[in-house]
Parts: C-alpha cells; structure tokens; sequence
C-alpha cells in the first residue's frame, strides 16, 4: 500500500516537472525577440539606390543627325525624367559641333546636363556619345518588422520596428532621394544679404549727437518792476 502511494506521487512531481519545463521552453523562445536597441535612433534608416540607364546616340563631324536626335528625344520622353533625376554626358569621343547640339536638344526639352557622367559598363566607341540617366530611389529595407514576441523588455529598449513609419514615409515623400545623403548645398548669399539688411540700416543711421548739443539759455526774460 505504501509502494503503490508512493509511486503515484513519483509520478505527479514528474508530470509537474514536465509541464515546467515547457512553459520555461516556451517562454525561452518567446525572449528570444526582445529588442535590445536602448538608444533613439532607429536602426531602419532609409536605403538610397542608384540606377544609371544609357543610351548611345551616334555623331558626325557635323554635329548629331536629326534621326538620332528624335531617337534621343523620345527616349527622354519615354524615361519621364523628372526632379531628381541626373543627365549626363560623355562627350570624351565626340566633336564640338555634337556637343552643341546635345546642349541645344537639352535646352529644348528643358533638360540640365551634369558636368560630368558616371562610369558605366562598357566604353562607348568613337563619335558615340553615351547619355546616362541616374534615377535614385529611397526605401527602407525589412519594414514593418514585427519580430517581438512578447512585452518582455529587460533592456529597456525600443520596439522592433521603431522608425518604420517616420522614415519609410521621409523615403516615399522625399522629391530627391540624394537628399537624403548629401542635402540641398547653396551659396547662401541670398540669406546673408537679407539678414544684413536690418544691421546696415542701423548702422548707417547718423548718431543723435552728431550735430552737437542744443543751445539752452539759463537767462530768464521779462520786465522788471520799478522801485520807489
């Protein structure tokens, strides 16, 4: 009877256990998701890729034909460059007179050409003048991430995905994705002569007592009584 007892407590304390070990498994894994970022700033930071297109236009002595310049048109056209995007040119095979048209069929589509084109596979051969669309894109990676599993946070640390919406809405919004890396860049001479403005015009006004002090006369007037 005593046996039998005991055996059936054996048995009870080894299912307890086993049933604790799964839950400290279960919560195991759970844990494994606890962020560990304790700082502010998001580790999802958006992505900028660049991508160049080229298109070969081919040029004579005499400048570009007007075949290859409707070609390079209509490809434009077909590109839909718009603010943010980079043209450029390799001029390093061609003449003066295909520059100048390249310049004056830019003009006309209302298009700046960099100063300088990027390296891209292949060479372009002679009289072959290589046009290069750089279109950049913005995007944040891995987002929205919900690696969490549980409230758990030792570490007092920021969600998984902290930063997701802020950041991937900057990258969808932003007109200019280089923006991002390097920002606007100007002379600054408009601001620096308009906040001038007000110090010069202060500065330029005559001091009050440039024109000496006033005459105050210490003699009071009037006529006197006479005496007996």
């Amino acid at each position: 009877m005593i046996k039998t007892i005991t055996a059936r407590l054996t048995g009870h304390r080894a299912a307890t256990a086993a049933l604790l070990l799964g839950a400290a498994a279960g919560l195991s894994g759970c844990v494994g998701g606890v962020s560990d970022n304790r700082t502010l700033n998001s580790v999802h930071q958006p992505v900028v890729s660049r991508t160049n297109y080229v298109f070969d236009v081919m040029t004579s002595s005499s400048g570009i034909p007007i075949g290859e310049q409707s070609r390079l048109a209509g490809w434009w056209d077909a590109m839909d460059i718009s603010y943010g995007d980079r043209v450029s040119v390799d001029t390093a095979n061609i003449g003066p007179a295909a520059r100048a048209d390249l310049m004056a069929l830019a003009d006309r589509q209302g298009i700046i050409l960099a100063e300088t084109a990027p390296v891209t596979e292949g060479a372009a051969g002679p009289g072959v003048a290589r046009v290069v669309v750089t279109r950049s894109t913005a995007a944040v990676e891995d987002c929205p991430r919900w690696t969490d599993k549980t409230d758990f946070n030792p570490n007092n640390a920021t969600s998984d995905g902290f930063g997701c919406a802020v950041n991937a809405n900057w990258a969808a919004m932003v007109a200019n994705p280089e923006d991002l890396l390097t920002g606007q860049k100007g002379t600054g001479e408009t601001v620096v002569m308009s906040s001038t403005k007000a110090i010069d015009s202060y500065r330029q006004q005559a001091p009050t007592g440039e024109g000496g002090l006033p005459t105050v006369s210490t003699q009071q007037g009037g006529g006197g009584g006479g005496s007996n």
